[in-house]
């Protein structure tokens, strides 16, 4: 699973946070609304960032209306989840890896592991 340029990373956002699919001009006007750099955004530019995302299998096409669509074919989440088994799967030594990941998180998120962790033993 690839990771994501900062343009693209924008776009997934706004795909992830959004109700219902939207086009590549919904997409600028919502990218220049948030402050970025996309007023100067040419809606080429966003098509061309959708269709990398969709080749990349994180975006897909509504080809039904004009104009297009798009929507996350995934959620933010399942996202997270292969990037951390990308990762994971190239470490030489995984449990040194999860070792230090878990070394760096907050007690919060600790007790939360342990109850995930605890609820996956008894299932």
């Amino acid at each position: 699973m690839a990771s994501l340029g900062d343009l693209e990373r924008s776009v997934m956002d706004l795909l992830w946070d959004s109700a219902e699919p939207l086009t590549a001009n919904d997409l600028r006007d919502d990218l220049a609304a948030l402050g970025t750099d996309a007023k100067e955004l040419a809606v080429t530019t966003v098509l061309t960032v959708l269709a990398r995302l969709e080749k990349k299998g994180l975006v897909e096409r509504e080809r039904t209306t004009r104009p297009h669509r798009y929507a996350a074919s995934s959620s933010r989440e399942d996202h997270t989840v292969g990037l951390l088994n990308d990762a994971l799967g190239t470490a030489q030594d995984r449990e040194a890896v999860l070792a230090r990941f878990i070394g760096g998180i907050s007690p919060d998120e600790a007790a939360s592991l342990r109850a995930i962790l605890d609820s996956v033993k008894s299932a």
